[in-house]
């Protein structure tokens, strides 16, 4: 396993919740901006959120506040991500990943940051 470990996904209907787990045991996690990446079939990756780890400071793109909430357990080294109101729109996998340092600003581009997990898949249908 990499430094990086999400787990959590699954199938859901539209107005569903998931919570996706990130583990980054391995991995030194102070001073680190953590991100939650997605990314669907033929598109782009798109950062949906971030947290600081050293102020809990979080970031989420538009289309999914008041949607998700993103947190750590700072002590246990994992970050998660609760999404509720789930739209089929939601469908991708998601991607943890690690930067140095405070978040960067938006738009989140995925060069920014340098250690990434393998990925686990989230579904929404109608």
């Amino acid at each position: 396993q990499g430094p990086l470990v999400e787990s959590g996904g699954g199938s859901v209907q539209a107005g569903g919740s998931l919570r996706l787990s990130c583990a980054a045991s391995g991995y030194i996690y102070g001073d680190k901006c953590m991100v939650w990446f997605r990314q669907a079939p033929g598109k782009e990756r798109e950062g949906v959120a971030t947290i600081y780890t050293s102020n809990d400071n979080t970031f989420y793109v538009d289309s999914v506040k008041g949607r998700f909430t993103i947190s750590q357990a700072y002590a246990e080294k994992m970050v998660y991500l609760q999404m509720n109101s789930l739209r089929p729109e939601d469908t991708a996998m998601y991607y943890c990943a690690a930067a140095w340092g405070p978040c960067p600003g938006s738009p989140l581009r995925a060069s920014t940051f340098a250690v990434w997990g393998q990925g686990t898949q989230v579904t929404v249908s109608t």
